[in-house]
């Protein structure tokens, strides 16, 4: 008997934890456990969809013949005394990368016989290094090295039956709304993978920065908690690429393989560098002085800043727990770069409000964008959320669909409505300033106000 102890991995196909747990005597118990320490962090969207993804998990293993054992508590004394109950089964796990979770696993492997298996990643944590042993700081040079590794291509398939569980005691998955823009589970993971790859992935390069249209996977989800394998993810990718029929398709499917590899990246980052969920990453990130502006930090977590596709990213976050990544980019951009606001309040509000919210991920984009991090952009790169919306969503679908008080507005206002005359107004039925704020800042004179500050704060 084994147990097979679920974290980020709701699925049955392509896992090495559930693999490993069968072959180590054929019968095993899955288990998951409900950790009050992570429960207890604001994030009710993250909260439902994974909730909402044990009971699909649930369902396809008693559909096998198995079940989900729950078990609530401490997971440093809960996954031990199962493995007693079960007279000191072997325990098999996904290897993760955040210092909660190395730690809480250190202290299981302390009580249990813990196998940890690679999962989160396609490549194992520590396996993309340098020729010294020293990690990647780089995207580019760890983009190559990852290729540059034989593949693991994906395992075991969907298995057919499973052994019957044990009478054990199992409590309730908790009762949250499941997400409606997300419904969760691998068969829907699957389902999304398979039409993104039916057509979409081959113009992802050209389309994936457009925030009007449906040019993204969607599937950040399901792989944050494992309903869908990055091994999977990635094959399909390195398939779609020999399949593309010319030269721009096969670079819209490399494009979406180089997306999952930045998620590899910021894996590997989290891995060696774990200082970087509390710091700059670069050690002049520490000389900013941020502004403390609780109220332009407020217009900003509402999506009233003024600057229509900037609103728009935030309520397309607060409607669905997701938001397209380019809005990411210049959501971000906006609260460090225009108002001056330390990435950390963003990275923190992300964290509550994504479906997909990852510290790795989530932290790295932040890092990137105030010029913090590893391999970050420029410091003096400061987005004009203007064009920024001129370029990516021209005619202005996206501010519309999100921010509905802009509907009526012209196409040639929609990214600058404070220039739109007044007698347009009544016909737009939106009074700027009433209905819809004016900007919160002025574009020249934040730009001004950042380079400033940061050019003190990296050239001391």
């Amino acid at each position: 008997m084994a147990i097979w102890w679920i974290r980020r991995d709701l699925r049955l196909t392509d896992n090495l934890a559930l693999q490993a747990a069968f072959e180590a005597g054929g019968a095993f118990v899955p288990v998951f456990v409900l950790d009050p320490t992570l429960l207890a962090r604001p994030a009710e969207r993250r909260q439902a969809f994974l909730f909402a993804g044990l009971r699909s998990l649930q369902a396809d293993l008693r559909a096998l013949g198995s079940g989900l054992v729950i078990r609530r508590g401490d997971p440093v004394q809960e996954i031990p005394r199962l493995a007693e109950e079960l007279g000191g089964a072997p325990v098999f796990a996904e290897e993760d990368a955040s210092p909660y979770a190395r730690e809480r696993d250190r202290a299981v492997g302390a009580r249990a016989t813990l196998s940890l298996l690679p999962g989160v990643g396609a490549h194992a944590f520590g396996a993309v290094v340098k020729n010294d042993g020293n990690p990647y700081t780089v995207f580019t040079p760890f983009s190559r090295a990852w290729k540059a590794l034989p593949f693991p291509s994906p395992q075991a398939g969907k298995p057919l039956s499973l052994p019957a569980l044990p009478a054990l005691a199992s409590g309730e998955i908790p009762a949250l709304p499941a997400p409606a823009h997300f419904p969760a589970g691998e068969q829907e993971a699957q389902r999304r993978l398979e039409s993104f790859l039916d057509g979409p992935i081959y113009a992802y390069r050209s389309q994936r920065d457009r925030m009007d249209l449906e040019g993204t996977s969607a599937l950040s989800p399901y792989l944050r908690f494992g309903m869908l394998s990055p091994r999977q993810a990635a094959q399909a990718a390195r398939a779609a690429m020999a399949d593309a029929r010319d030269e721009d398709s096969r670079a819209g499917a490399e494009t979406w393989l180089n997306e999952l590899i930045w998620r590899e990246f910021y894996l590997s980052i989290l891995w060696h560098f774990p200082q970087v969920l509390s710091e700059s990453f670069v050690p002049a990130g520490k000389n900013i002085r941020w502004r403390a502006a609780p109220q332009d930090l407020a217009d900003w977590q509402a999506g009233r800043t003024g600057y229509p596709v900037v609103d728009a990213g935030i309520r397309q976050l607060a409607t669905t727990g997701w938001m397209h990544n380019r809005a990411r980019m210049i959501c971000a951009s906006f609260l460090v770069k225009h108002l001056l606001i330390n990435w950390q309040e963003g990275e923190r509000w992300f964290m509550q409000q994504l479906i997909d919210g990852d510290p790795a991920s989530n932290n790295g984009g932040w890092q990137w964008t105030a010029g913090t991090g590893t391999d970050a952009a420029p410091y003096f790169r400061v987005f004009n959320p203007v064009l920024q919306g001129l370029k990516f969503d021209p005619q202005g679908d996206y501010v519309r669909r999100w921010v509905p008080e802009l509907a009526g507005v012209p196409d040639r206002y929609i990214h600058t409505p404070w220039e739109m005359p007044a007698e347009l107004e009544g016909a737009a039925r939106c009074r700027v300033g009433v209905d819809y704020p004016l900007p919160i800042v002025e574009h020249n004179l934040a730009r001004a106000r950042v380079l400033s500050v940061y050019q003190q704060a990296f050239q001391r």
